[in-house]
């Protein structure tokens, strides 16, 4: 599953550095797809969303930092743990029960925007 950043959020930015992903946003910041990964052009991603890797996209909170899901893996492939979550000073970086993933799915993720 996807990690949010929930409104407890004290806006001090230590998560958004750890993310491999570059799936972490600062507030009312817009965010591409290829931003912090080998995504290009149009695409169709794991979960079916078409998009184009280099448009922008609406911000998610206009008010604390967010994470956008569809780029989120938990930091599988990378770490053993979310990065975010660890450093958090107030556990703010929680699991997404709307957005629940299985390992081999979060892993498919990292493949796809990461061609290595």
């Amino acid at each position: 599953m996807a990690i949010i950043i929930t409104d407890e959020c004290i806006n001090c930015g230590a998560c958004e550095p750890e993310c491999p992903n570059t799936a972490i946003y600062e507030g009312a910041d817009d965010w591409k797809y290829s931003e912090g990964t080998d995504l290009k052009g149009d695409l169709v991603l794991p979960n079916g969303t078409k998009a184009n890797a280099e448009e922008d996209q609406e911000p998610i909170s206009d008010e604390i930092y967010f994470i956008v899901a569809d780029k989120c893996t938990e930091c599988k492939g990378f770490r053993e743990e979310p990065q975010c979550a660890a450093v958090c000073p107030v556990d703010c970086c929680v699991p997404d029960d709307d957005n629940v993933e299985t390992e081999e799915e979060l892993l498919a993720k990292q493949r796809f925007m990461h061609n290595e």
